[in-house]
């Protein structure tokens, strides 16, 4: 990593910025699928209990059953890219959505629809890590954190997709368990549209080249030369050739045994990994889009109306992404955290006290909170902006930090490690809402706050600056 007051300055050859977005924007098509995949279950979480019959513990783990497919794609996808390349695993990546979308349409039981969410996890989890890897090796140093935002951007697209899919679907059906097309429910179609993105992912993986730093380590510099030529011009391809060879030649290939270190048994730069990739998701962010029409339901909005509610604040996701996209290279990637993790800690703490002092109800035998006319919209304003304060900062700069901060030779087994500690993560938090909210919601948020609190100093202790900073200068620290 950077020393402390080391000036960096990016490397601003002749970049073909319309060559390496028209690139990165097809990688990070996996984030899309990946956030498709991950929030169209919301729209379908109360048609799967009522027709399987299931009570909240087997019903929090169906909805979390992908995540457990993500962590092991995490985990193995970087080795198996490391072998074959990146473009293939994007390959395979798109072919297990296009089945768990065909799957989880059809499916006749809760432990199939199971199997098909964790071979969708298996894809979510490959695609996770190999975007924002791929990102990194293609773009130049002063364009990477924003390019490396598209990940992100895809994943809160591919949110925003599926719940607006999920809205209209249930709207034309009168219901999201009621039949429309086909002969099949409205929450059936909501994974089958998946197959549509899955089947453009895969066709987009065929038109974008490998990683030029994986075709040097595969011994193919020439046509690294190729790729680079497209990205930067021909002036900095030799130059930029010779400099991932010196990197390529004094490494091995990655061992999950270079990570160990002097901090508990590994690295320092490792822990940092495995923290910002815990750490967004103990927040609870994909509660909000995994659970939200089941949320707001229960504490007294219609069905239409939490539809609704969900597509808004997708919306919101989607334009906070945007202003990060522009600010993660020129404001830099700790004080965006800085800022995220201090507004996260305010309102999930706002969201802790409504819920902990709202009146109590009895609603299908259990007692429910029931949110007034003051608090109703206080719960909705601090969920959005504590989606706001997400978006800016921790939802994409956790992937574009993952994807930069490693040294070269343990980038792929830390990149794993990491990718499968945030999905693990993601499944415990998703897999645990159901009987924690039927506990206390209050105390639930309550827990979320703190958990953007310990980011908040996590941050301040651990995290450095990679702004502007060559991957390949980048040393283990």
């Amino acid at each position: 990593m950077s020393h402390p007051g080391q000036v960096h300055e990016p490397e601003r050859h002749q970049t073909n910025t319309a060559a390496v977005i028209r690139i990165t924007t097809v990688a990070a098509f996996g984030g899309l699928l990946f956030g498709y995949d991950s929030a169209v279950i919301n729209g379908a979480v109360s048609s799967i209990q009522s027709t399987f019959d299931v009570g909240p513990g087997p019903l929090g783990f169906a909805v979390a059953a992908a995540l457990l497919g993500a962590a092991v794609g995490a985990f193995f996808g970087s080795r198996i890219a490391d072998r074959t390349g990146r473009i293939p695993v994007m390959k395979i990546a798109a072919l297990l959505f296009l089945l768990s979308a065909i799957g989880c349409a059809l499916t006749q039981s809760i432990e199939w629809l199971v199997f098909w969410r964790v071979i969708g996890g298996i894809g979510v989890g490959v695609a996770s890590v190999i975007a924002p890897a791929y990102i990194a090796e293609v773009a130049p140093a002063h364009l990477r954190g924003r390019l490396g935002s598209l990940q992100q951007m895809g994943i809160v697209l591919g949110i925003f997709l599926s719940l607006l899919i999920d809205a209209l679907l249930a709207h034309w059906a009168g219901g999201a368990s009621q039949e429309l097309w086909l002969g099949l429910a409205a929450w059936r179609w909501m994974f089958l549209i998946m197959a549509v993105p899955s089947v453009l992912y895969g066709i987009g993986a065929f038109m974008i080249p490998e990683s030029p730093r994986y075709l040097v380590s595969a011994g193919r510099p020439d046509e690294a030369r190729a790729v680079l030529s497209r990205i930067h011009g021909d002036d900095a391809v030799d130059a930029r050739v010779a400099k991932i060879e010196s990197t390529v030649n004094n490494e091995r290939k990655p061992r999950f045994a270079d990570l160990r270190g002097s901090m508990a048994g590994l690295k320092p730069v490792v822990w940092v990994g495995i923290g910002l990739a815990a750490l967004q998701q103990f927040v609870g962010i994909n509660v909000i889009f995994y659970y939200s029409n089941v949320l707001w339901e229960s504490v007294g909005f219609k069905e239409s109306d939490s539809f609704t509610i969900s597509v808004a604040t997708s919306v919101v996701n989607v334009l906070v992404t945007i202003v990060a996209i522009f600010l993660v290279d020129r404001v830099g990637r700790r004080p965006l955290l800085l800022v995220g993790s201090t507004g996260m800690a305010v309102t999930l703490a706002v969201l802790a006290v409504v819920f902990a002092t709202a009146n109590k109800v009895m609603v299908d035998g259990q007692l429910t909170p029931d949110l007034g006319p003051v608090a109703g919209p206080l719960a909705l304003i601090a969920a959005n902006l504590f989606v706001v304060f997400f978006g800016v900062s921790w939802g994409p700069l956790m992937w574009v930090l993952l994807g930069e901060m490693f040294p070269n030779h343990i980038r792929g087994a830390a990149l794993a490690v990491a990718g499968a500690v945030q999905w693990i993560a993601n499944w415990a938090v998703t897999v645990s809402f159901p009987s924690m909210s039927n506990y206390s919601l209050g105390m639930t948020y309550g827990v979320y706050a703190f958990f953007a609190l310990v980011s908040l100093v996590f941050t301040v202790k651990m995290v450095k600056e990679t702004n502007n900073v060559e991957l390949e200068d980048m040393t283990a620290s």
